[in-house]
């Protein structure tokens, strides 16, 4: 049995220890291929304007491999991209260090990011939903106050082979978005991505909350657009997004993204217990 988390309740490090938890440390290789793909698509010009490019994988887990997939994958966009592995169990940074290389190391810490310069981005996947939804700002504040000029921190959750994606992206000031990524064919309705929100949102799932009416106005223009159908289900996804765009939801992508099983909005329009917010 895995134990709860403990709190994280001061936003400050001022033992000098990791800031957060040893976590359950679950991973599997090309787990984050989903939002690895968007950081280096519409995000890729954060890590290229960088005058350092210092990118963080913050809670990697169990095994290196997503931290070193996202390395592979940044050199593209940024072929000296450094990426470090931020991990709070001693014995998983032992482990990792045999594959260290120029650009890709593994570093001891927490939430604090105990490490030299600062990150333009920040990616810490399945990490958060094991602390308590009011641990979460602090958290979030923690992290944003260690991001460099025009940096990104990403928090997000999947399920174990990365069919169903959900990440929240903040800036040094405030969360900017929401996105979701799914597989075609993993699920029935859009709305099944529900029980991969983030922990900002997953106990928000409820009537009266935004982002309910998010993943209801999901499921029907889904339901909507099953005409589309006959011509896969690419084409349907992409139906319901510019379905839900022309109906007024912020969303922030375009078919580029949609074709890919992708969609992001605004986090105003998700927001827990926004009062004002997107009404369909």
């Amino acid at each position: 049995m895995v134990q709860k988390a403990e709190r994280v309740n001061a936003p400050h490090n001022r033992s000098g220890k990791p800031v957060g938890n040893v976590t359950r440390g679950t991973t599997n290789p090309n787990r984050m291929r989903r939002t690895d793909r968007w950081l280096t698509g519409p995000q890729a010009w954060r890590l290229r304007a960088a005058d350092d490019p210092l990118v963080v994988d913050l809670g990697y887990g169990a095994t290196p491999a997503t931290a070193v997939e996202l390395f592979e994958r940044l050199r593209a966009a940024r072929p000296d991209v450094r990426v470090v592995g931020v991990e709070i169990e001693p014995e998983r940074v032992r482990a990792a260090r045999p594959l260290e290389q120029p650009g890709l190391s593994f570093q001891v810490g927490g939430f604090e990011l105990p490490l030299p310069g600062r990150p333009v981005l920040v990616r810490a996947f399945n990490v958060l939903r094991q602390y308590e939804e009011a641990d979460v700002p602090g958290i979030w504040r923690l992290v944003q106050d260690r991001l460099s000029p025009g940096g990104l921190f990403i928090d997000g959750t999947c399920d174990e082979i990365g069919r169903r994606v959900t990440w929240i992206a903040l800036d040094a000031e405030r969360p900017l978005s929401l996105s979701m990524s799914m597989r075609f064919g993993s699920f029935e309705l859009p709305s099944d991505v529900a029980e991969r929100l983030p922990k900002a949102l997953i106990h928000r799932n409820v009537p009266g909350e935004p982002v309910h009416r998010l993943m209801q106005a999901m499921d029907r223009a889904w339901l909507a657009s099953a005409p589309l159908a006959s011509f896969g289900n690419r084409q349907r996804w992409q139906g319901m997004c510019k379905a839900l765009r022309d109906g007024g939801w912020p969303v922030q992508d375009g078919p580029s993204r949609w074709r890919l099983g992708e969609l992001t909005v605004n986090w105003e329009a998700v927001a827990p217990g926004a009062v004002g917010g997107h009404q369909p």
